[in-house]
């Protein structure tokens, strides 16, 4: 088994490296894991839209340069190595959106993204590396869920800018069909902006109702 560093241990902070590596995936593969998929969401605290997932499989003779933690990265940093992610690695993209999110609770939901965007992968994984606490449920192969994941392997850190780049770019859309909010200037997160739309045109479908300031009998528009 890999092994596995306890949440509150000191050492986990000493074994994050200055930029996200491929040494938990070489470590597997030394094992006789492999390949290995890397998995990661974006969107767990806005309030309104969907959460998104990735999975990836890097190519390890062809690794884009300068894959990172997305919220280390610029929008524009983001943007070329989405494209590199793409044209060099196995990817597959999976979602969960408002409804099933205030069905099911925004971690299930989450978890339940990863799962599918990892059965959506064309080659299997043999180990997926999960970021955070928790390991989806219902996975084909093996799993490992590592904290601060996208700032330790380089096969998380794709599927977390994947990720991010897709559902912000699912929102920049959603801004066309409903401009009240703003979705493009914020992706959906609380801000002034966007709890201003909310409070003079109440929520829409794409809204979280389960979610603070929302959480209350209102009847989103269609």
């Amino acid at each position: 088994m890999l092994p596995r560093t306890p949440p509150d241990s000191p050492k986990l902070f000493d074994e994050i490296p200055l930029r996200p590596d491929f040494s938990l995936e070489l470590l597997a593969k030394a094992q006789g894991l492999w390949p290995v998929a890397g998995t990661d969401e974006a969107g767990r605290g806005p309030l309104a839209g969907p959460v998104v997932a990735a999975a990836v499989i890097l190519d390890p003779d062809n690794i884009p340069d300068g894959l990172n933690d997305s919220k280390k990265l610029t929008l524009k940093q983001r943007e070329f190595l989405f494209d590199a992610i793409i044209a060099t690695a196995e990817v597959s993209i999976a979602s969960s959106g408002p409804r099933r999110i205030d069905d099911d609770n925004i971690l299930r939901a989450s978890l339940d993204a990863m799962r599918r965007a990892v059965a959506g992968l064309v080659i299997p994984p043999a180990l997926v590396l999960a970021d955070g606490r928790d390991v989806p449920k219902g996975l084909a192969c093996a799993g490992k869920a590592v904290i601060k994941g996208d700032a330790r392997s380089v096969s998380i850190a794709a599927a977390s800018i994947v990720a991010k780049v897709t559902r912000d770019r699912m929102m920049a859309r959603a801004s066309d069909v409903f401009p009240a909010y703003g979705f493009a200037k914020h992706s959906g997160y609380g801000t002034k902006q966007h709890r201003d739309g909310i409070t003079a045109h109440g929520p829409c479908v794409l809204h979280r109702m389960s979610f603070r300031p929302l959480k209350k009998d209102i009847v989103p528009e269609e």
